[in-house]
């Protein structure tokens, strides 16, 4: 039977401000504009809250990395073990005012199903400081796996593939699955930029084939003041924008390189790759076209141990104005 107040208390009381005041702290790192992360600090309770489920539903919800999810009367339930009514005199404060003081969180973006699901398969993922596949066969060091730059963009799931996460203009919408003689992509999910995370001094933004490529791009040519993308294969419709968006971004007098594989497909992407930063319509950008000499790929040179080839095939300077 439908009940006005439990529907008021799902719709209209925030549960990001409910789930603050219950002791967690917001976890911004790994929030997003769709969805955020709160974490306990004495139970080491791990929740993701937003807004809607599916298209028929203007609730709250949430996760639990302890395996339960549902509506803040589900939240506290689990929680506290109240009664229904004992619930109902907990929340009443809240649709007026809160009790405690809690921040003011901008409005909220609704979700849709398959993006849930896929931020939750992605939410049990580790973080893949070791990883023998990346290790052994694609000679990617483990200093490089751990590295600050690349802190979280690189996750281990429960069969042991290397995972590599896909961002759009809302957070994470999909990611990138390789192993041995296997790639694929999140079910459910859509292609963004895999993104290395960036500092304010960078002076570089390497755009790649693959989130491999991409470090092993970092391993052949160190730069510090470099950030990295990935459109995953083959670009997509939405990856022009979102590259135009990151160009935008960069630095004054920043260098965009489209480091793409060393064939004809290569060079049609880099060429995307280019359109997508004239778009950005910055006269101080320096556009750049690499690619490996002697091999198809950049993980195919470092595989070679030849880190001293400069990738001389195809380099060029671009005027963007």
């Amino acid at each position: 039977m439908f009940d006005a107040e439990l529907e008021s208390f799902k719709t209209l009381i925030d549960l990001r401000q409910y789930v603050l005041a219950s002791g967690y702290y917001h976890d911004t790192k790994e929030s997003s504009k769709v969805w955020h992360v709160f974490r306990h600090p004495s139970t080491d309770d791990k929740v993701i809250v937003h807004f809607g489920s599916d298209k028929s539903k203007d609730h709250w919800v949430y996760s639990s990395k302890f395996g339960d999810q549902g509506t803040i009367i589900d939240f506290i339930s689990r929680r506290s073990g109240m009664s229904l009514g004992a619930i109902r005199m907990e929340l009443r404060p809240w649709i007026g005012k809160p009790p405690v003081p809690v921040p003011a969180f901008p409005k909220p973006v609704r979700i849709a199903k398959d993006r849930l699901l896929v931020e939750r398969r992605f939410m049990t993922m580790q973080d893949a400081l070791r990883h023998p596949y990346l290790e052994n066969e694609r000679a990617l060091p483990v200093d490089l796996l751990g590295s600050a730059r690349f802190a979280g963009r690189i996750r281990i799931d429960n069969r042991g593939n290397a995972v590599f996460p896909h961002f759009d203009t809302y957070g994470l919408c999909g990611y990138e699955i390789k192993n041995r003689g296997f790639t694929s992509f999140a079910p459910g999910g859509t292609k963004g930029l895999w993104l290395s995370h960036q500092e304010s001094d960078d002076n570089s933004f390497i755009v790649c084939e693959s989130a491999i490529d991409g470090l092993s791009h970092a391993v052949l040519f160190p730069d510090e003041r470099a950030r990295y993308a990935s459109i995953g294969g083959n670009m997509s419709p939405a990856q022009p924008e979102l590259i135009t968006a990151a160009a935008k971004s960069m630095p004054n007098n920043a260098r965009i390189v489209a480091a793409m594989d060393a064939d004809e497909n290569g060079g049609k992407l880099a060429d995307g790759v280019c359109e997508a930063v004239r778009a950005a319509a910055r006269d101080d950008l320096v556009f750049v076209v690499q690619q490996p000499r002697g091999f198809k790929d950049w993980n195919d040179q470092l595989r070679a141990k030849q880190p001293d080839l400069f990738p001389t095939a195809r380099i060029s300077g671009l005027d963007l104005r």
